[in-house]
C-alpha cells in the first residue's frame, strides 16, 4: 500500500554495497521514526572532455565502469564528461588515481547521500511517498519518491550526563532525563553500586549492567535527539571508551549500531560522531554556533544567566568531592547528576536550540547536528542549481593571495552627546545582489561574445553578468524567508537565515571553497569601503561630523542637537536621504538597482571613544556609550573594552562599568574611584582579583612563550 509522510531529516548514512551504493536517510515524521531505504545508486564525478582520452586508458578494466556525455561544462566552458561507478569507494579511488595523473577530476569529493539529497533539493525535510514496510521495529520505506517540504517537528529529546572517576574507566553513573513531544517526562538515573531507595535510580553492581540498562532504556525511549554539555566529547566518548574494555557494542543507533567516530585532531582529543537515525546535540557547541556569549561556556555559568539557576555542585574542588558523594551520600550524587541533565534539557527548551538546528538544517542541507560547515553549505545550495545552468563546479585552491577584509575609518577620540549609528543592514549580501556577484556570473562575463553592457563591473578587472546568475537569487530568496519569518515572529528561523546570508562572503573568500576566486572576495569587500567612505563624505557634506566607521556603520556626532527627539529626527532623516541617494547614485553609474538598506540603529546619549594606550590616536573597535532601553532608562553599552573582555577580572570589569557610568551621567566619580583604589590595596577585594583564562593546548606544549595564565596553571598542578 502507498503510503506518504512528511518527515525531518534526522541522519543520512550511504554504503556500498552488492548491486551499486545503498543510502539510508532517517526522518522524524509525525507518527513514528521512518528510514527511507535507496538502494542502486552510483557514484558520480565529472572530467573535462579534454581529459577523457587520458583517463579512459588509465580507467581502463574497472569494474562496473560507465561514462557519457551530459551536456554540461566547466569553468573554462569545456564540455565535461560524466564518470559513473557502481561503488564509492571505487570512484574515490578512480579519483585519486586520474589526480596522480595531474588530470582534474571535478566534484569527486562529495558522497552518494549528499548528492543524492542536493540534486532533489532536499535540505532539511521532505515528503515522502512509496510503500511501507515494518522492519527491526521501525518503519522502513524502500526506494520511496521525495520532494522538499518544510517541516520542522517537536522532538523527542534524552540529555545524558555521566558521572566517574576523577582518574581511569570507572563509572559511578548515568543519568537521563528525557522529554517528549507531549510534555511528558523521563527522569532516571543507572547508578553502580547500592542503591538509594529514590524512584528514578536503578542500581547495579557492575560497570556492565550499568551501561546495558542505559542502552536498553535508550532503545525503549527512543529519542530523536541525545543531549548533554560536552556530551560527544566527555559522555558518549568514555562511554565508548568503557565499551569496548567491556566488549559491550555501544548501541546508539534506531538501527542497533554503534556510533561512526572521525577524529577532529591530531592528538585525538576532539571528535565527531554519527549516530543512525538520531541527532546528537552538543549544548556549548550549538550556543556558539548560534551566536551566543557567555564569560564561561561551563554550564554552571550558562545556566545561572539563562535560568537564574546552577549545578549543585560547583568550584575547582568538584571532582574530589563527587567521588566523596559517590562513597558517602549516594542520594547527592544522584540529585546532582540528574540536575545536570535537567539543565541542559531547559537550555535548549529556554533558547529554541533544537528548533534553531532544524531551521538551518532545512535551510543549507547540512545534517541537523553538524555545526560550521559554511563551505559545505554553500556547495549544498550552489551545486545543483549550477548543474541545472548547464556547468559543473571546479576544484578548490589549495593557495591563493588574501582579499582585503573589512574597512575601518579612523575615529575620532573624544567624549561625545548625541552619537548615532547608522548601519548598512546586512552590506555583504546587499553587495552581493546589488552588483551580481557570483561565481557563475563572473564565467559567463568573461564570453567574449557578452556585450559589455550586460556586465557590472567588479574589481580587479572583473566583470558579472546581469543575467544567468545564481548567488543574488539566492539571497533574494533567503531575504525573503528571513522577512517572512520576523512578521511570524519565528526567532529561530530568522538567525539562522541571517548566519548563513553573511557566511556566504567568508566562504567566497576561503581557499577551501570550491569556488574560490579572490577577484570575487575583493570585489565585495572594495565595494563595500567604496560605500562606507562614500557615505561618510555624503554625511559630512550635509554638515554633520562622522567620528568613526566601521565595515557597515558609521558613527555620527549630531553636534547641534539640543535634546534626544532632536538627534532621533537627524537620524531618521540622514536614513531616509541617504537611501534615497544610494538608489539613484547606484541607478546612475552602473544601472543598477540598490540593495543598500542603511537603518538609523542606535542613539548614544553619551558616547566615549577612547585612544590607543600611550597615544593620542583614537582606538578602533573599542568604545562604550549610554543609550535608552525600551523602557527609556539607560543602559550601558561597551565594545571591546575589559568590561566585556573575559580575561579581565571581575573588578575591573565592574570599576570600568561604574566609572563610565558616573560620567555619563555627569555625577561625582573621583572619591568614589579613590575608595576603591584604597579598598584594593587593603585586601578588601581579592576574591574579585582573579583571573580566567583557558588553556588551548596541554601544559607541557608551553614551551617558548610562557603565558602568565600556564605559569598560574603549572603552580596549581
Amino acid at each position: 500500500m502507498t503510503r506518504q509522510f512528511t518527515g525531518c531529516l534526522l541522519s543520512r548514512q550511504w554504503r556500498d554495497v552488492a548491486g551499486g551504493v545503498a543510502i539510508d536517510l532517517w526522518f522524524a515524521t509525525a507518527e513514528e521514526p521512518l528510514c527511507a531505504h535507496v538502494t542502486g545508486e552510483q557514484s558520480v564525478f565529472f572530467l573535462s572532455a579534454d581529459q577523457w582520452p587520458q583517463a579512459e586508458v588509465l580507467l581502463a578494466g574497472e569494474r562496473g565502469f560507465t561514462s557519457s556525455e551530459p551536456g554540461l561544462r566547466d569553468f573554462s566552458r569545456r564540455p565535461v564528461r560524466a564518470l559513473y561507478f557502481p561503488a564509492h569507494r571505487q570512484a574515490r579511488e578512480a579519483a585519486r588515481r586520474l589526480l596522480e595523473a595531474g588530470l582534474e577530476p571535478l566534484e569527486a569529493d562529495l558522497n552518494p547521500a549528499d548528492r543524492y539529497l542536493m540534486e532533489r533539493f532536499i535540505t532539511g525535510a521532505a515528503t515522502l511517498e512509496g510503500t511501507v514496510e515494518r522492519a527491526g521495529g521501525h518503519l522502513v520505506m524502500r526506494s520511496p519518491r521525495l520532494r522538499p517540504a518544510d517541516y520542522r517537528p517537536a522532538l523527542r529529546i534524552a540529555s545524558i550526563d555521566i558521572e566517574t572517576a576523577m582518574a581511569g574507566l570507572e563509572l559511578y553513573s548515568i543519568a537521563v532525563h528525557g522529554t517528549g513531544p507531549g510534555g511528558a517526562e523521563e527522569r532516571r538515573v543507572f547508578l553502580r553500586g547500592p542503591g538509594t531507595g529514590q524512584a528514578e535510580v536503578q542500581a547495579f553492581p557492575t560497570d556492565r549492567e550499568v551501561l546495558t540498562a542505559f542502552l536498553t532504556w535508550l532503545a525503549a525511549f527512543d529519542p530523536d535527539v541525545i543531549t548533554g554539555w560536552n556530551v560527544i566529547n566527555f559522555d558518549l566518548r568514555f562511554l565508548q571508551r568503557l565499551a569496548d574494555r567491556l566488549g559491550v557494542p555501544l548501541k546508539l543507533g534506531r538501527d542497533g549500531r554503534p556510533p561512526h567516530w572521525r577524529p577532529l585532531d591530531d592528538d585525538g582529543e576532539r571528535h565527531a560522531l554519527q549516530v543512525t537515525g538520531r541527532l546528537v546535540i552538543d549544548g556549548p557547541e550549538w550556543l556558539r554556533a548560534a551566536f551566543y556569549r557567555f564569560e564561561s561556556f561551563a554550564l554552571d555559568n550558562v545556566a545561572k544567566e539563562l535560568l537564574g539557576e546552577g549545578k549543585l555542585l560547583h568550584g575547582p574542588e568538584r571532582g574530589e568531592e563527587i567521588g566523596r558523594l559517590f562513597r558517602e551520600d549516594r542520594e547527592r550524587l544522584v540529585d546532582y547528576n540528574l540536575r545536570d541533565c535537567e539543565l541542559v534539557s531547559w537550555i535548549l527548551e529556554k533558547t529554541g536550540l533544537i528548533q534553531f538546528c532544524l531551521a538551518r538544517s532545512n535551510l543549507t542541507g547540512l545534517a541537523a547536528d553538524r555545526s560550521g560547515g559554511s563551505v559545505a553549505a554553500f556547495d549544498f545550495l550552489y551545486l545543483p542549481r549550477l548543474h541545472r545552468r548547464g556547468f559543473v563546479a571546479p576544484v578548490a585552491a589549495s593557495t591563493a593571495p588574501d582579499a582585503p577584509g573589512g574597512f575601518v575609518l579612523d575615529s575620532r577620540p573624544g567624549l561625545y552627546r548625541h552619537v548615532l549609528v547608522l548601519d548598512f543592514k546586512s552590506l555583504y549580501p546587499s553587495i552581493i545582489r546589488t552588483f551580481n556577484i557570483d561565481p557563475l556570473g563572473l564565467v559567463l562575463a568573461a564570453d567574449p561574445a557578452l556585450p559589455e553592457g550586460a556586465s557590472v563591473p567588479g574589481f580587479r578587472g572583473v566583470r558579472f553578468a546581469r543575467e544567468g546568475h545564481l548567488l543574488p537569487d539566492l539571497i533574494e530568496r533567503l531575504w525573503a524567508q528571513r522577512d517572512a519569518a520576523k512578521a511570524a515572529d519565528d526567532a529561530p528561523l530568522s538567525q539562522a537565515i541571517k548566519i548563513i546570508m553573511n557566511a556566504f562572503y567568508g566562504v567566497l573568500g576561503s581557499p577551501g571553497c570550491r569556488f574560490f576566486d579572490p577577484r570575487l572576495a575583493t570585489s565585495i569587500t572594495l565595494r563595500g569601503h567604496e560605500i562606507l567612505n562614500r557615505t561618510r563624505d555624503r554625511i559630512e557634506a550635509a554638515g554633520h561630523t562622522v567620528i568613526y566607521g566601521d565595515t557597515d556603520s558609521v558613527f555620527v556626532w549630531i553636534e547641534e542637537a539640543e535634546d534626544d527627539p532632536a538627534a532621533e529626527a537627524v537620524g531618521r532623516e540622514l536614513e531616509r536621504t541617504l537611501n534615497a541617494w544610494w538608489r539613484e547614485t547606484l541607478a546612475a553609474e552602473f544601472s543598477v538597482e540598490s540593495r543598500l538598506e542603511l537603518e538609523f540603529e542606535t542613539h548614544y546619549r553619551r558616547f566615549l571613544m577612547p585612544t590607543v594606550r600611550g597615544s593620542e590616536k583614537g582606538s578602533k573597535k573599542r568604545y562604550a556609550g549610554l543609550v535608552a532601553d525600551d523602557n527609556g532608562d539607560d543602559r550601558l553599552v561597551f565594545k571591546g573594552l575589559e568590561n566585556v573582555r573575559s580575561d579581565w577580572t571581575r573588578l575591573a570589569r565592574q570599576v570600568q562599568e561604574e566609572l563610565y557610568g558616573r560620567i555619563f551621567r555627569d555625577e561625582p566619580w573621583q572619591d568614589w574611584l579613590r575608595a576603591e583604589v584604597a579598598a584594593v590595596r587593603a585586601g578588601e577585594r581579592d576574591d574579585q582579583l582573579v583571573y580566567r583564562k583557558r588553556l588551548r593546548r596541554r601544559l607541557d606544549d608551553y614551551q617558548r612563550n610562557v603565558p602568565p595564565h600556564v605559569q598560574a596553571a603549572r603552580l596549581a598542578v
